[in-house]
Order: structure tokens, then C-alpha cells, then sequence
């Protein structure tokens, strides 16, 4: 199949290469033939009769169910192995024969092949359309028998009831019981721990989806075809999520595919792994949507090991003796009276120690007190001036004599009327404001 694919890129690109120009190499032309130019429609992996132009399907992976058992980003870490423009599709809730008979016929004229999530009830209800899937080559996966909107709070009893009754139904439906695919998608994504790990012992993969298209909503086909490449535009690869029993997706799916083609999109079918089918080889990182560049810097610690030690009695430190090796002894230290201790642990100060600069708060200070008592001596001379001149306007001059030396006798220098003159403090505030 995949060989028959690279023989129709090769054919469509054989021709133009011979013509080059010699001046081209040939390695040059063998590169053109490898790879496609961005932008056009990828080779199908097998021929579509009646449809040169058709999308085709790239490539088909193999997948482990039990090595990952969760994909799907919009709710796990993991997602299936895709590279850069690689595509899944996923239809769920069918069949329904007036609408995925439809989707059926536009996946066939496309030579696309995709994934379905039968839902028990419908399977009951129309098994033919259960057999056309797997005769078209799609992979056929269950999506609970009755597709109940609570699975994130129902008992896991009812849940394994839910379960087991789609699988069910959905292999009665069909011809070969071995070709159901141990996929499950739970319905509403409304996913839960309980049942996610009993789907996991059971070697089932449970399906989440990396973007939907919002089909089951009440919007137009072109919204719904908008949404879908917006989104995966924005991711650049994954597992789209739809719906075959919508007539707004039979209406978006046409131009989805265009646009697929238009933008260099390809198609990857995904099967289960089996005894005769091994699972395709992969590394950890290709599970990853994004996986991170070994060239960007890591902005966290790296995880501690968890190191498992054996049993044992740890070995004891060396001892002195060990080590063949003696201290030397440090001599004794001289003995000191208190005075000379004293002497040594308080040196005497310099003179520097008790010298103020110029502009300090003490010398401010000083000053400032000076100042304080000038005017305060000023202002009670002014007084005692005033209070003499008084006098005399009062007494006659003899007695204001005998009076004044009376009081030069026995007053000390500046005071009046036998009162010392207590000078003002000056406040710390004023000293600022000046």
C-alpha cells in the first residue's frame, strides 16, 4: 500500500525533474521527489480510483493500548504519535443512516480512513451500518451503550454496565468480533478516575481528542468548518473530535477536507496492535503534542532520584590513629596580669576620638545656646532700662540713687532687682528651622 503511494508522488513528479536544468544537480532533483512542496495536497498511501485528487491516507500507526491508555490533550498528557500537519478523525454517536451514510461516502470519495466511537444503542438499531464501517476500512471503537451525560459522577459498577453493554452490542453487529478495536471514548469527555482505571485493566485505550469542531452545538455547517481549522491550526497536528449523526457536520466535512489539502494537511489511520501487528516504534517525546527542544533551557530543577540503598551498618569515621598522624602541640600561652589584659583589650584613645567638626549637631547646639542667652540678656536689659526709666519719673534722684547703688552692691553681675536671669532652653525644633 505505502509503496503504491510513493509510485504515484513519484510519477506526478518525474517529469518537471527531468527537465531541469543541467546546471541542478541531481541530489537536488531526488530531494524535490522526497518531499512536497509546502502547501499541496500530501500523497495518498494508496490509489483512489476515480479520485486523482483526492486526500488519501498518509500513513497508518499502530498503537499499544496498554503502553499509553490515555490520549487526547483537551484532558491527558499524551496523544497518539503524530508529526507536524498530521491529522486523525474521530466520529462519534453513530451509526445513523441519513447522516453517517453520508459521512461514510465522503470519506470513501476521499480515500480517507478514520475512527469511530459507536454508541451500543444505535449499533442495536442499525448494525448494517456498523458492518459498512469496518468493509470501508475505518477503525471501529465503542462509546458506552446509552450514552449517558454522567460518567464523571456515576457508580463504577454502572459505569462497567455502560461499558460492557456497548461492547456488546457493537460485536453482535459485526461479522468478525475480533475486528472492534479496544478503544473507548467516554461520552461528553466527562472522564473519571475510577473508570479510567478500569478501562486500563482491561487493556482498553480511553480516546480524548486534542480539538473539537462543536458540531453538537446549534451552529451552521461553516461554523462548524471554521472552528475545526481554527483550532487545528493552532495546534498544527491531532485528533479532531465530530459527530456523524449531525447534518451540520455532512455539510462542514467537504470543506474541511478541502482546506486540509489546500493547507498540506495529511491523514494517519490509527489500528490497534496485535499479535500479528506489532506496535509502531516510537519514543516517549513523539506522545508529546509539543514535545520540548533540548536546545530550551529547563526554568526548574531537575527531579531527585529516588536511590534505594542496600541494608547495611554504615562504616564508622577514621579515628586519629587511623591516619598514622600526630598534632603538634601548641605551646602555652604567657600569662598576663588584669592590668596588662586590661591594657591590651583597651588601648588608649587619640586625640581625634574627642575632636567635633565644624557643622556638627554639637557645635550647633553650643552655638545656638549662645545665641539663646545673648538675646535673652538683651531682652532683660531692655527691661531693667525701662523699668529705671519708670523710676524716676516716681521718685526723686536721691532716692533713686541710694536705691540703684544699693543694688549694685548686693546684686551679682547680670541680674535685676536681685533676680538671676535664668536663660531660655532652645529647643531642638528651632535649631532645625534655622
Amino acid at each position: 500500500m505505502i509503496g503504491s503511494g510513493i509510485g504515484v508522488r513519484t510519477r506526478s513528479w518525474i517529469v518537471p525533474c527531468l527537465r531541469i536544468s543541467l546546471g541542478i544537480s541531481l541530489g537536488i532533483c531526488l530531494g524535490m521527489l522526497a518531499a512536497p512542496i509546502a502547501g499541496t495536497p500530501a500523497a495518498a498511501a494508496a490509489d483512489c480510483p476515480g479520485h486523482p485528487d483526492a486526500l488519501g491516507t498518509s500513513r497508518t500507526v499502530v498503537v499499544d493500548p496498554r503502553e499509553h491508555p490515555r490520549i487526547g490533550t483537551m484532558q491527558y498528557r499524551e496523544t497518539l504519535p503524530l508529526r507536524d500537519h498530521e491529522v486523525v478523525l474521530t466520529f462519534d454517536d453513530g451509526p445513523l443512516p441519513k447522516y453517517s451514510n453520508q459521512v461514510l461516502q465522503i470519506l470513501a470519495n476521499e480515500c480517507i480512513k478514520a475512527t469511530f466511537f459507536i454508541v451500543g444503542r444505535q449499533a442495536q438499531a442499525n448494525p448494517e451500518g456498523v458492518r459498512k464501517l469496518v468493509a470501508a476500512g475505518h477503525t471501529v471503537g465503542t462509546h458506552s451503550q446509552n450514552h449517558p451525560l454522567t460518567f464523571e459522577k456515576m457508580p463504577v459498577e454502572k459505569a462497567k454496565a455502560e461499558i460492557d453493554g456497548g461492547i456488546a452490542s457493537t460485536t453482535a453487529a459485526l461479522s468478525d468480533p475480533s475486528a472492534l478495536a479496544p478503544f473507548f471514548r467516554i461520552p461528553g469527555l466527562l472522564r473519571a478516575q475510577g473508570v479510567e482505571d478500569l478501562l486500563a485493566s482491561r487493556g482498553i485505550q480511553v480516546w480524548s481528542a486534542d480539538f473539537p469542531a462543536d458540531d453538537w452545538r446549534h451552529v451552521s455547517g461553516e461554523r462548524v468548518h471554521q472552528l475545526a481549522m481554527q483550532r487545528l491550526e493552532a495546534k498544527g497536528k491531532g485528533i479532531l473530535l465530530l459527530h456523524d449523526i449531525q447534518p451540520r457536520t455532512v455539510a462542514a466535512l467537504p470543506k474541511i477536507i478541502h482546506d486540509l489539502k489546500a493547507r498540506g494537511y495529511r491523514i494517519v489511520h490509527v489500528v490497534p496492535a496485535t499479535a500479528d501487528r506489532p506496535a509502531t516504534p516510537t519514543e516517549p517525546t513523539e506522545w508529546l503534542l509539543h514535545p520540548q527542544s533540548e536546545s530550551v533551557p529547563v526554568a526548574r530543577w531537575p527531579k531527585i532520584p529516588n536511590f534505594v540503598f542496600a541494608q547495611g551498618e554504615p562504616l564508622p569515621a577514621p579515628a586519629l590513629a587511623d591516619l598514622n598522624a600526630e598534632l603538634p602541640r601548641q605551646p602555652a600561652l604567657p600569662r598576663r596580669s588584669a592590668g596588662e589584659a586590661d591594657a591590651a583589650a583597651l588601648p588608649v584613645p587619640g586625640r581625634d576620638v574627642f575632636e567635633i567638626p565644624e557643622k556638627s549637631l554639637a557645635v550647633l547646639l553650643t552655638t545656638s545656646s549662645r545665641r539663646g542667652a545673648t538675646r535673652t540678656a538683651s531682652a532683660e536689659t531692655g527691661h531693667r532700662s525701662h523699668a529705671v526709666a519708670r523710676g524716676k519719673a516716681r521718685t526723686p534722684a536721691r532716692s533713686h540713687g541710694r536705691q540703684h547703688a544699693h543694688a549694685a552692691h548686693t546684686a551679682p553681675k547680670g541680674t535685676t532687682g536681685g533676680t538671676a536671669a535664668k536663660p531660655r532652653p532652645t529647643r531642638l525644633a528651632s535649631l532645625k528651622k534655622r
